[in-house]
């Protein structure tokens, strides 16, 4: 009998649609039955083109970011209290989940979606929860609620979240850099971030492959960014859903990691997504840091790992940020090319869904 998994993941970015959309189809290929479940109809929309069909849990829990990809704590905050405290939205999402639940045999949490994290802790439930989530996702979680005021119910509400984190099945923390390794403690499993198959594309290699991910949408900044790239003498693969409509921007590409593996060189912010492109097909990476406290913890962690980036901020300044990604994407491209076809990649890449798959199964 085939293992029947539901899949939820949340839409807050793209990086948790990425990561579903190739373990979905992982898994499928495998024999298991895959249900998928997201948090927005943007969400559903962005899974169509890689071949989910999606529904839709509820659209009221999500991360507020600003049009520059900053984190709104203060709307966030009020957007999770709202969800958690008002009746027709956490306990009724509960309620629905506790229903696909009788029929699953293994239930993932991609990422912290606090339905299932209050399911994860329960008895009957519990055992089929699967939280799974980025390393430096669960610290920039727990810092939040550091800084919430009364102090002392920020720390009483993450030491609550930290538990349920805990109680469930299993986690299965990732990040871009972790080694495919067995040897992990009971219920917890360490796991690279999956990546997906490049394939070879019969069009000439872009200088430049850009992904914004939808919190970007400040016209300025997609112009001083392209003005950079032109500068540096680099023609760019440009997509980002914030920039849906925008002359040389595509909303989304399920090609881009293909493209990605085949270019001079990546622009995007430093999600676990994108640094796990660039460190699987060993391509130089710009990185758009914002206030987002998971991704500077990326970006730090880059840079401490010694991965070939350069980072610049957008601080409202245009024509300061051109300079920036001009001379970055110099720095970059003066360093020795790249394997043309990012062929060496594909089979660290395929270990790493492999891995995966074998570890959710196994569940």
């Amino acid at each position: 009998m085939s293992s029947r998994i539901l899949y939820l993941a949340t839409a807050d970015a793209r990086g948790h649609l990425m990561r579903a959309q190739l373990l979905v189809h992982a898994l499928r290929e495998a024999g298991a039955q895959v249900e998928v479940l997201t948090t927005s109809e943007q969400g559903q929309r962005f899974l169509q083109p890689f071949g989910i069909e999606a529904e839709l849990l509820s659209p009221h829990y999500a991360v507020q970011f600003d049009s520059e990809q900053n984190m709104l704590r203060k709307a966030t905050n009020r957007n999770v209290a709202h969800y958690l405290f008002r009746p027709s939205r956490m306990l009724r999402d509960i309620l629905r989940l506790g229903r696909r639940l009788r029929s699953a045999d293994l239930v993932i949490n991609d990422s912290f979606h606090p339905a299932l994290l209050y399911m994860g802790m329960l008895p009957g439930w519990r055992r089929k929860v699967v939280h799974v989530y980025g390393a430096s996702l669960k610290v920039a979680l727990l810092n939040n609620f550091d800084g919430m005021w009364p102090r002392q119910f920020g720390r009483l509400f993450g030491w609550i979240v930290g538990r349920q984190i805990g109680a469930a099945r299993a986690c299965i923390e990732h990040d871009f850099a972790y080694e495919v390794d067995d040897a992990n403690a009971p219920a917890l499993y360490r796991l690279p971030t999956p990546v997906a198959l490049a394939s070879t594309l019969p069009a000439a290699a872009d200088g430049a492959a850009v992904y914004l991910n939808p919190h970007f949408s400040e016209p300025s900044l997609a112009a001083a960014l392209s003005a950079g790239l032109t500068d540096a003498g680099l023609a760019a693969h440009l997509v980002g859903e914030g920039y849906a409509g925008r002359s040389g921007w595509l909303a989304v590409d399920p090609l881009w990691a293909s493209r990605a593996a085949q270019a001079q060189l990546l622009v995007s912010a430093p999600g676990m997504a994108a640094l796990s492109i660039a460190q699987v097909y060993r391509r130089p990476i710009i990185l758009v840091l914002s206030d987002q406290p998971e991704q500077a913890s990326n970006a730090a962690r880059a840079a401490q790992l010694q991965l070939l980036h350069r980072v610049v901020t957008w601080r409202g300044d245009a024509a300061d940020f051109r300079r920036q990604v001009a001379q970055a994407a110099m720095q970059l491209s003066a360093v020795a090319a790249p394997e043309p076809t990012g062929a060496p990649g594909r089979a660290c890449a395929q270990a790493r869904i492999d891995a995966w798959v074998s570890r959710l199964l196994s569940l």
